[in-house]
Order: C-alpha cells, then structure tokens, then sequence
C-alpha cells in the first residue's frame, strides 16, 4: 500500500526499524513546487526521514527538520507529526547553479557554513512545555549521512537510513539499535541487518511496496509488525490563522500595507494558497 509507514522489529528485539512510502501524498508536494530534480528528490527524500522520524513521537506536536544552505539553496524544510502528516518546502537562491545530480552538499554546504535544524514543537496542547530545538553542524553529503550524524551525536541512538526520491514517490527505511541491549550478540545482529539494507537499490526502493521490500531484505530473519499508518500531506495553514497573525502585527502596519497595495496578501509557501484581505476584511478584525 502506498502513503503509509510500517514499524518493524526483528525477532530477538536488539533492532527497531521503520519503513515508509509516499505516492499521492509526495505528488501533492511536486505539483505545488516546481523544482530542479536534484531539489525535488532531496526534498522527498527529507519528507520520508522526517516521518520515519516523527512516527516514534510520544506527544501529538510537530518535528521540524530545516536544513540552511550557503549554496544555491538557502532553506529546505519538512514538519511531520505522528500521525503521518507532513508539509514540506525550499527555498532556492540560484536555480541556474544547480546541476541535475547535485548531491546535498553541492546545493546546501559549497562553502562549508550549512547547518541542520532540528525543533520538536508539543503544539498548543501542551503549553507549559517550550519547543526544543537542536543546532548541529552539517555532516554527510546525503540526507541520511546528516540524518544519521545527528542522531548518534545527539541522541546517542545508533540510527542508519536509505532514502530514495524521484517525481512520483518517495519512500526511506531506518533502522535503530536498541541501547539497552549492548552485547556481543546485538552488535553481530545490528551489524547483520546493515548489511542486508545496504544491498537496497534505489529502483528497488522506489518501485517496491513496503511488505515486499522488507521481505526481500529480511526474508531469513522473522518479522515482528508493531503498527501501521497512512501518510499524507497536510497544509496546517488557514484563512483564520492569517487574519489571527494581521491581529498580531497591528493595525498600524496592516493599514500601512493597505494603503500601498490595496489590498493584504499572504502567500503560503507550503501549499501554495494565497490569502487575500481587502479593505472590508481588514476593518473586521478590529
């Protein structure tokens, strides 16, 4: 089934390991962003580590990843939550700089000064808890390699990745060692499983639905299915939300817009919505 991600764990309980695909739910992204290839499967292949991510959250907010770039492109990010939803967008500096097999490093870290963002947001459910946000230095040409630097280096939680991304999907595996379990044994088996997940192709991962990848991968060892759940994308912007964010910025400054264009307009850059406020609609908020 496409659009859904499948947590997994091996007999013996030393590895977790999650798998996801996305089909509509990425098409939704592509179509509103036209992109050079390189951004666009990048960009995919952020949203599929964002949600293999996410789906381990024990609270109901958002994970932010963000990468900043001193290269052609200046931003991308992916917000995901636990129940497989997820946005994502870029922002790019220079599309004629960007060549159709540019790796991350070329588009985010060509003079060295790139950085990850991480940001766990509990949302408005949870007030008294502030969001946490983690700076790391960029590492890795590939968003699995930074993925998986930031995941031993600050969550001390031994993580590796396979991603793929073109036009019409995008799909990632990850697999975690578990730290409790430090033996011998459960080093062999860590070890074991990595082994087999990198003889994965991108063909295989992009053209193979999830059950029939895991079990193509790990058909010798037996599978333990934890839970399931469909993904998909989901825009959390809103005409209420921006007049809510006008009331914000004052009367002052929104009549200062309105007398220079007309009119108030927003711009979603996630799903391309635009939101117009004409005289009328801006007195109402008053």
């Amino acid at each position: 089934m496409a659009d859904q991600l499948l947590r997994f764990m091996p007999q013996g309980g030393t590895v977790r390991g999650e798998i996801v695909r996305l089909e509509q739910a990425w098409q939704k992204v592509v179509y509103r962003h036209k992109l050079p290839a390189s951004v666009r499967d990048r960009l995919g292949e952020l949203s599929a580590a964002a949600l293999l991510l996410s789906a381990s959250l024990k609270f109901e907010g958002k994970l932010i990843l963000q990468i900043h770039g001193d290269g052609p492109v200046a931003l991308f990010v992916v917000e995901s939550d636990a129940l497989g939803g997820f946005r994502a967008t870029v922002k790019c500096r220079d599309e004629q700089a960007i060549a159709p097999d540019a790796s991350l490093a070329d588009l985010v870290n060509r003079h060295g000064r790139g950085r990850f963002v991480v940001t766990l947001d509990p949302g408005p459910e949870q007030p008294d808890k502030p969001p946490y946000q983690g700076i790391v230095p960029f590492e890795g040409d590939t968003v699995a390699e930074v993925l998986e630097h930031y995941m031993q280096r600050s969550e001390q939680v031994k993580t590796r990745m396979w991603l793929a991304s073109d036009s019409e999907r995008a799909s990632g595996l990850m697999l975690q060692k578990l730290p409790e379990n430090s033996s011998k044994e459960s080093e062999e088996s860590w070890e074991h499983y990595q082994i087999l997940a990198d003889t994965l192709t991108r063909p295989e991962m992009l053209e193979t639905d999830n059950e029939s990848l895991l079990h193509r991968l790990f058909w010798q060892s037996p599978m333990r299915l934890l839970d399931q759940h469909a993904c998909h994308f989901r825009c959390t912007c809103s005409r209420e939300k921006v007049a809510a964010m006008l009331q914000m910025l004052g009367k002052e400054e929104v009549d200062s817009v309105l007398n220079e264009q007309g009119s108030v307009e927003i711009h979603c850059e996630y799903c391309n919505a635009y939101y117009r406020f004409g005289a009328d609609d801006c007195a109402a908020l008053w």
